[in-house]
């Protein structure tokens, strides 16, 4: 990926000391407390006050922290004690390396052969979680650490280093992590960005009452381990995430919190990650259980879809194998889940092996979704005005090597053509 020279350096810097250095502190004086650190106040906050009420939850809220396998999260103190409030989901998995790809698929239902974390936009005629969710008229956000303002197009941002008074200013955060952005569909659409919004942003939401129904949650560079460790993480969830695990405008009635990893760190084992999930919504007779059924960073779509009767995207939140309903959702909608034992599970720690539009080595277009898939709501395949559905997978031109002629997909962004907020990068054939 190209970087900016002054953030190379700018990470380089407080990188050289040794990860396990870094010592945790608080960003602000509380998880719903505004802070400078954020570089911006909140000045707006959203009007969500209806409520869509679902046959498992009316609200939930995933959080994401970074590159850490099951094992070495599962062990740690903290991860221990939410487990034993939750479900511990064991057989979680994520579904390639690194980063960028997972966040994508999570909302998308496919990460479109990307194997890289480069700058990419994916056109307005692709569909993502959003167009689900406002279908059925159900409100939604995405609160990004460290994200400097709203609506911020940018490969990332740095801020005065709170940890290391006096350094560099740090880039604690990275647009990788941020995944609606990464769809034109949100980020090219003047109301729909304004809910790509900032820690600040999150609280002020909650303080006054407007906290969506659907919220993705990404902690900074340093909180979510990918710069620190298992154990820094740790400490940031005891300052953010508990305390509002007790507090009803966050965990009120119904609402459900899915606590996981992008991906694992050890790239040669199966990507299973921990995943916990929390909250009112989960029933009390099952806190303090585990989950041995096989899920994937596609069940986060499709146990959305049960929950609400939603449309499907078409593309793998439609696969029975990789998109398994957390079991106490598919108990409640009717729903059922298939068993995919350790020899049926597809190899998720692969990379680069996929052709699709993100993957410069095997570029093929765009392809309209599987418009007769049945997905986990019930309904039917959503498309997007523009979409031209005649171009199928099956009917897909073979994949080009752009790599081998010294180019890109045209999907791909030079990070320096893009500053601030709200940019489309969009010019010649990378425009829908």
């Amino acid at each position: 990926m190209l970087f900016p020279i002054a953030l190379i350096l700018a990470s380089s810097a407080r990188l050289a000391s040794a990860a396990s250095a870094q010592v945790f502190a608080p960003p602000s004086k509380g998880p719903l407390v505004q802070t400078a650190n954020y570089t911006s106040f909140s000045n707006s906050t959203l009007n969500d006050k209806k409520v869509v009420k679902g046959k498992a939850f009316s609200r939930i809220i995933y959080i994401w922290l970074e590159n850490t396998d099951f094992e070495t999260a599962s062990s740690t103190p903290i991860f221990e004690s939410l487990a034993e409030q939750g479900i511990l989901l064991t057989n979680y998995n994520s579904l390639t390396h690194p980063s960028e790809p997972n966040y994508v698929a999570s909302v998308g239902g496919d990460f479109f052969g990307a194997h890289d974390d480069n700058m990419y936009h994916i056109p307005s005629n692709i569909s993502c979680v959003v167009d689900l969710l406002e279908d059925k008229g159900i409100s939604w956000a995405t609160y990004q650490e460290n994200m400097p303002a709203d609506e911020f197009y940018s490969i990332s941002a740095t801020a005065p280093d709170y940890l290391s008074p006096g350094s560099a200013p740090y880039p604690f955060y990275m647009r990788k992590h941020n995944p609606l952005i990464i769809f034109d569909a949100v980020s090219q659409d003047p109301e729909r960005v304004k809910r790509v919004r900032t820690f600040n942003d999150f609280a002020n939401d909650v303080v006054n009452g407007t906290l969506p129904q659907w919220s993705f949650v990404t902690p900074n560079m340093d909180n979510d381990a990918h710069d620190t460790t298992i154990d820094f993480a740790a400490s940031f969830l005891e300052y953010w995430l508990l305390p509002l695990l007790t507090d009803p405008r966050v965990n009120g009635d119904d609402t459900l919190i899915l606590l996981t990893f992008d991906e694992n760190e050890t790239s040669a084992i199966q990507n299973r990650v921990y995943a916990v999930a929390l909250g009112t919504a989960v029933p009390v007779n099952l806190r303090g259980t585990t989950d041995d059924t096989f899920y994937t960073h596609y069940s986060e779509l499709s146990t959305v879809q049960a929950n609400w009767g939603l449309k499907s995207l078409g593309r793998q939140d439609t696969s029975a194998t990789v998109s398994n309903v957390f079991s106490f959702v598919a108990e409640k909608t009717g729903y059922k889940n298939v068993h995919v034992s350790a020899a049926q599970a597809p190899q998720l720690n692969l990379s680069g092996v996929a052709p699709g539009a993100l993957n410069s080595a095997a570029f093929v277009p765009f392809a309209a979704p599987n418009l007769k898939a049945r997905g986990a709501g019930g309904g039917g395949v959503l498309i997007r005005p523009g979409l031209n559905t005649k171009l199928t997978a099956s009917s897909l031109p073979p994949p080009i090597n752009l790599s081998a002629l010294n180019t890109t997909t045209p999907w791909q962004m030079s990070p320096e053509t893009t500053s601030g907020k709200n940019i489309i990068p969009c010019a010649g054939a990378a425009c829908p």
